[in-house]
């Protein structure tokens, strides 16, 4: 399986912490607590990612609710897979991606958003940006190239 990235589980825990502020400046909320927890262990580890399948089911739910917020697919309806290309110049991503992406699952999808994010060579981050919608391109988190250290 994949690996969920540290950046993803920031941007989980900020998103559910202004979700769900803390009332008293201190405790943080259910689900801030379980990501917070696998977040502590990566750090400790020195890990950039956590695979998919090792979080905790607290910690799970609340990744998942963060990543049903964010977009899909980077699809801007320009794919030149379709007329043979190996990448696709709209979104960037790979034809075995694009053929695969709906059977992807949620951190194998962040694992190419991450990489085509990176990258910025597709026409959605320049010359067709606004077809990826306002902040569709900031929405999907950019991040540094994960390494190949992962907690089991």
């Amino acid at each position: 399986m994949a690996a969920i990235l540290v950046a993803d589980l920031e941007s989980a825990i900020n998103w559910w912490r202004a979700r769900k502020p803390s009332a008293d400046g201190v405790t943080a909320c259910a689900e801030v607590r379980a990501l917070a927890e696998t977040y502590a262990r990566l750090a400790l580890d020195r890990a950039d990612g956590v695979d998919e399948d090792a979080l905790p089911p607290a910690a799970r739910e609340a990744w998942l609710a963060w990543y049903a917020t964010t977009p899909d697919a980077p699809c801007i309806a320009i794919c030149s897979t379709a007329q043979g290309d190996a990448v696709c110049k709209g979104c960037g991503r790979r034809f075995d991606e694009v053929r695969r992406w709906q059977a992807m699952s949620p951190a194998e999808k962040r694992a190419v958003w991450h990489r085509i994010t990176r990258e910025g060579t597709a026409w959605r981050f320049n010359r067709y940006a606004e077809r990826a919608g306002a902040g569709g391109a900031a929405r999907a988190a950019a991040a540094p190239a994960p390494s190949p250290k992962v907690a089991r």
